[in-house]
């Protein structure tokens, strides 16, 4: 069944996830690899692609108020719980902290993996005549290889996995999207609820206390004040923007991650949920509306990669709010397809020079570009194929926006780190 696979692929891509994916994976990879070698180790060697490097340089680690590969590979080391996966740094404490600072900075060498692969992360632990390695690729938490001494324990190239029908993404369609939405029974996706609970209370944090930019809480009290308009757009800019600007800053609280990144998840899902509550929507339309975001999320990303030239959450997540905003407000396919031709002639090309607190900025952008495309959806005004890389077909003009950030942004990555690295 369709709708069986459809809903199976929402559910593959939405974990919680305590801080930032980058430097979250390398944690992971460094608590498993701590696990397997059984002991401290006297020094360790983390070992990224550029992207990995790129995106975990500048975010905040949740719970400390410290950034880095190294502190992150150093807190998974010493107090990780391999087995919570993407929330491996739940159980952090002080004395943790003060450990893994002192590990970090004697005794943890970052390097940058001469590797096609955008995600690569390989951690490699050693102490006296023993070592361990764990390797992730191409997602956050696909473990791919894992050595003890000389030993390789676990290779996933060299098991036997059957494939199956729950990870082909090629039943994404705009129209399948639709029509999944439409007809799937709502109480399929009351799933949803922990999404909706985790990530609206980061966003209720960040706009009570000061985090990063406080870009979000800005808003938040101009709209208080009266100095900006009480409506939803700006509603909605502000909780989301909230949630990232605390996000960024290394706030010890879980998000619903989608496509395997946090800011991602928060813009894919928060915009929507602040809608919805504005407009006193139902249940079944927080939804259905939730659900059509992040496969709209899913269906670009797969083009685009989980790690990219572009910014994900202008290419990926604010076209599924787009969408979601259409459909709310009782738009049908077809303006749905009109809102993603608008959306990519509007925001493609926003880059992505890693995870910091100027996130927030770029999310409170592309929100706003998603209420505008929206609205001109909703009045039937569409980009065209006369508009750049936009085409008639809206699959056309998704596949168009992958090889921009594949084949047409292929050095960009490497430009950006070069100017983080060298200032």
């Amino acid at each position: 069944m369709e709708y069986d696979k459809i809903l199976k692929i929402l559910k593959q891509e939405m974990a919680a996830a305590m801080g930032c994916t980058e430097p979250v994976a390398i944690a992971y990879a460094s608590a498993k690899a701590r696990a397997v070698l059984g002991r401290k180790p006297d020094r360790a060697r983390v070992n990224v692609s550029c992207n990995i490097l790129k995106n975990a340089m500048g975010v905040g680690i949740p719970g400390t108020d410290m950034a880095g590969l190294e502190m992150a590979a150093a807190l998974g080391i010493i107090g990780g719980d391999s087995e919570a996966i993407l929330e491996v740094l739940h159980s952090i404490t002080p004395e943790h902290i003060a450990e893994a600072k002192a590990f970090a900075e004697n005794c943890v060498e970052v390097s940058l993996e001469d590797t096609p692969k955008k995600l690569y992360i390989e951690v490699i632990l050693e102490t006296q005549g023993h070592s361990a390695s764990v390797t992730i690729e191409d997602s956050h938490t696909n473990i791919t290889r894992i050595v003890h001494d000389l030993l390789c324990i676990y290779d996933k190239s060299g098991c036997e996995e059957l494939p199956t029908e729950e990870y082909d993404r090629s039943v994404l369609t705009v129209d399948s999207i639709y029509d999944f939405i439409k007809h799937v029974d709502s109480s399929e996706l009351e799933f949803l609820d922990g999404c909706i609970k985790m990530n609206w209370a980061i966003a209720q944090e960040g706009l009570k206390r000061g985090y990063g930019l406080n870009v979000g809480r800005s808003i938040y009290d101009d709209i208080r004040s009266g100095a900006t308009a009480d409506d939803v757009q700006n509603y909605a800019i502000a909780v989301t923007a909230a949630a990232a600007d605390a996000r960024m800053a290394g706030c010890a609280m879980s998000v619903m991650t989608v496509c395997g990144s946090g800011n991602q998840g928060l813009t894919a899902t928060l915009p929507v949920i602040a809608a919805v509550y504005k407009r006193n929507g139902s249940s079944e339309l927080l939804y259905r509306s939730l659900a059509l975001s992040c496969l709209i999320t899913i269906h670009v990303k797969s083009y685009i990669g989980k790690l990219s030239p572009l910014c994900g959450c202008g290419m990926g997540s604010s076209i599924g709010a787009c969408c979601a905003f259409v459909y709310m407000q009782g738009g049908g396919l077809g303006q749905i397809k009109r809102a993603i031709n608008n959306m990519i002639a509007d925001v493609s090309g926003i880059i992505c020079d890693g995870a910091k607190a100027g996130c927030a900025l770029k999310i409170a952008t592309v929100i706003s570009s998603a209420f505008q495309c929206s609205m001109l959806a909703l009045k039937n005004y569409g980009a065209g194929e006369l508009d750049g890389i936009v085409s008639g077909d809206v699959e056309s003009t998704i596949r168009n926006l992958g090889e921009l950030g594949n084949r047409g942004m292929a050095d960009t990555d490497q430009v950006i780190l070069d100017m983080m690295v060298c200032r």
